[in-house]
């Protein structure tokens, strides 16, 4: 799933005369969780059921996000969701936008322990031994 970067999208709007032209070529839309989720299963191949479970979140809740029944997650479970997909940074990022929370932000401790363990593909158990080690809260605590 190769989108355009921000960046390349943004120098393209700025050089437009108008935003006519960019909107009509990108058709930009608010990203929902769900819909979200589910290109990331299909491009990845993954199950549903097996990302719940790594995620270690409720199923009932994990099920929720991922039909659209639940509405604003917890960040920290928007992160796991994305370490039981092993997600890439990049990816991580628009799904924390696409769940409506903040991104992970290297700026903050905690964020860049996350972001580091993410960009190695670390499984979240992993991830979570690391946050322990540097006094930091575990995902999913």
């Amino acid at each position: 799933m190769e989108e355009p970067l921000t960046e390349e999208l943004l120098n393209e709007l700025l050089s437009s005369q108008d935003p006519a032209a960019y909107l009509e070529q990108h058709r930009p839309v608010k990203r929902d969780l769900a819909s979200y989720l589910q290109e990331l299963l299909d491009s990845k191949g993954l199950e549903r059921k097996d990302v719940i479970n790594e995620s270690q979140i409720n199923y009932t809740y994990g099920y929720q996000l991922f039909t659209g029944k639940r509405k604003n997650p917890a960040r920290d479970m928007v992160l796991q969701i994305a370490f039981a997909m092993h997600l890439s940074l990049r990816e991580t990022d628009r799904l924390l936008q696409a769940a409506g929370v903040s991104r992970l932000y290297c700026k903050d401790r905690r964020d860049a322990i996350i972001v580091f363990c993410l960009s190695r593909g670390l499984p979240l158990a992993h991830a979570n031994e690391t946050l322990f080690a540097y006094g930091e809260r575990v995902l999913g605590d």
